[in-house]
């Protein structure tokens, strides 16, 4: 003992450095264990939620919004509301019927007469496992957080997972006609839930993949829902102009965020498309893993990992490619009417949804005449888009809920200079 003393008091450097070493291989093993427990422990929820996303086959009769499961989501709802966890029929671009999943928080107390307004929720990109859906989150209310300004004003809102999220099927993302149904037809589950409570009129709202979603159903509103009355619609961040922004960020990590996902469900609606013929490598063996992976800060530095050790996701440009850019160019977010008010919130610090393309869609905006209201946010990446936009969404939904006309800032200057369109 004393002579390991002594050797100690002599190398005490090398004594920090071996009981360093000791607590780095102690506190990862520690870190192992509790993250393989958490892991267990979720995907033991996930089994017990199974049933419940499992729809019946075949789909029982009704028509588009009709309700096939509800339950309670077992959460504190924000302002004495309740929240459900709903599953609905909805259909895909071809008309076929298909089950989708989502939630719809409704206020406390009795409603107006005429029914609570709606506002239909769009998601941004979250993943594509299981676990990624909205809805069959431990935390639901995390990608709500501007839900209790809503529910105190009166709204009934709802939110959808889109197809093939949460259930079995095929992905919707990106696939704008697809989300725009899933999206309207939200409004008409909520409308089912609990007949009377729900009014005709309703808002949309989305952020980055649901901005997207937003800028469909709004366009698609009047033709496929004409029971039901658009006041008004708002994004975050949107993913609008799917040529520029693919261009502007091919190459870089955020390919592997977007393109994997793109991968899973654009093919399957459009077969004529060749993952092959664009994909690298690294891409073809590692894309459906990749899209599994719930989207968040770990899931942007793993995208930024393998875009490093493994290289980019696209060997080729998608806009050189007939098929894919053919593709590309139908996703691309439509403009709006002048009837139909529209909200824009851009942040300028945003990484992925990149201010210079919503800066393009604005303009393509004014100049096709839309009812457009802007608003740049300084210092605000794409994460931080929805939850920093929230309040200021709902008061500017208040105003077109109560008949004000909005603000159209197409007269005011950028605030920087639009992506360059291809076309």
């Amino acid at each position: 003992m004393s002579r390991r003393l002594s050797w100690i008091k002599r190398h005490p450097a090398l004594t920090i450095v071996a009981v360093l070493v000791l607590l780095g291989v102690a506190g990862g093993l520690w870190l192992t264990i509790t993250y393989e427990g958490e892991v267990r422990r979720a995907d033991k929820r996930q089994d017990a939620l199974q049933p419940f996303y499992l729809p019946p086959n075949p789909l029982p009769a009704g028509r588009v919004g009709s309700i096939i499961r509800k339950e309670s989501l077992g959460v504190n709802v924000p302002d004495g509301g309740q929240g459900f966890r709903i599953l609905y029929r909805s259909e895909r671009s071809n008309g076929s019927s298909v089950a989708v999943s989502g939630m719809v928080f409704v206020p406390p107390g009795k409603p107006p007469a005429g029914g609570w307004p709606v506002v239909a929720w769009a998601h941004p990109t979250v993943g594509m496992g299981r676990s990624c859906a909205p809805s069959r989150t431990s935390d639901p209310l995390s990608h709500v957080t501007w839900l209790g300004d809503m529910l105190q004003r009166g709204w009934i809102v709802t939110a959808t997972d889109y197809a093939g999220l949460g259930t079995p099927g095929s992905s919707s993302y990106l696939i704008g006609e697809r989300e725009a149904r899933d999206v309207l037809n939200s409004v008409r589950a909520a409308r089912n839930l609990e007949p009377g409570k729900a009014s005709s009129r309703f808002a949309l709202w989305g952020h980055s993949q649901g901005g997207h979603a937003v800028l469909f159903a709004a366009s698609r509103a009047r033709g496929y829902a004409p029971e039901l009355k658009l006041v008004a619609a708002a994004a975050a961040g949107p993913a609008a102009e799917l040529e520029a922004l693919l261009a502007e960020q091919s190459g870089g990590a955020i390919d592997w965020v977007i393109g994997p996902e793109i991968f899973v469900s654009w093919p399957v609606e459009y077969p004529s498309l060749s993952r092959k013929e664009v994909g690298s490598n690294a891409a073809l063996s590692h894309y459906r893993k990749a899209a599994s992976e719930c989207i968040g800060v770990p899931s942007l530095l793993k995208a930024l990992a393998l875009n490093k050790f493994e290289g980019g996701f696209f060997k080729k440009n998608l806009l050189s490619v007939p098929s894919w850019r053919s593709v590309m160019i139908k996703q691309m977010a439509p403009t709006l009417p002048p009837s139909i008010p529209l909200f824009i919130a851009q942040g300028l610090k945003d990484e992925v949804a990149l201010p210079n393309t919503t800066a393009l869609y604005a303009q393509r905006s004014c100049r096709a005449g839309s009812n457009l209201t802007m608003a740049w946010m300084g210092g605000v990446n794409h994460l931080k888009a929805a939850s920093t936009s929230g309040p200021f969404v709902a008061s500017w939904l208040f105003d077109r809920f109560a008949g004000r006309p909005s603000i159209n800032t197409c007269d005011q200057p950028l605030p920087i200079a639009p992506a360059k369109a291809s076309r």
